[in-house]
């Protein structure tokens, strides 16, 4: 709403200009788009990816909050939900799929072997997949329920909605501005 100090909020409707008008920030909007439109890119390797492909079916149909596109492309892919025991040697592959992901991108680490190694404190096995890449959101569970993937979701939704999504991606402009 647009108060009568004349400053504007988060999202304002205005009903004193002709026809609908709503203001909002740049970041804001960009945003709301990111959130409401995120790609997973399933990297299902082991137990959990069967809980992962619950949360994708009808029953719980993340659809709802925008995530229905499951690509298994890494080019057209949002976010990676990392689900099961992450092996040193499936650990190169999962990198390599990181990497051929477009900023901005995310990652969802599912499960207590995607977290923490798990059960498996052995020399195979990567003891939490934040070692090699960035986790944003950790889930818990063994496995975790498909409702506990959708609130990490939603969790990782309202990240994103926080975040400073011009300054992220112009990074180099805003130095060379400062300096």
């Amino acid at each position: 709403m647009v108060s009568d100090s004349k400053t504007v909020a988060h999202a304002a409707f205005d009903s004193r200009v002709e026809g609908n008008v709503i203001f909002t920030r740049v970041d804001a909007a960009i945003n709301w788009m990111r959130k409401n439109s995120l790609w997973p890119m399933p990297m299902g390797l082991a137990c959990c990816a069967i809980e992962l492909m619950a949360t994708g079916a009808a029953r719980f149909d993340i659809s709802r909050f925008g995530m229905e596109v499951m690509r298994f492309s890494p080019r057209q892919a949002d976010v990676m939900i990392v689900s099961g025991t992450v092996t040193y040697k499936m650990a190169l592959a999962v990198k390599r799929i990181w990497d051929q992901m477009p900023e901005p991108k995310w990652c969802i680490a599912m499960g207590a072997c995607a977290s923490s190694g798990g059960m498996y404190r052995s020399y195979a096995v990567l003891q939490g997949i934040d070692n090699l890449i960035p986790v944003d959101v950790y889930i818990s569970g063994c496995p975790p329920r498909p409702e506990a993937l959708i609130q990490g979701l939603l969790k990782l939704q309202s990240q994103i909605e926080g975040d400073p999504a011009i300054e992220n991606q112009k990074k180099e402009f805003f130095e060379e501005l400062s300096s």
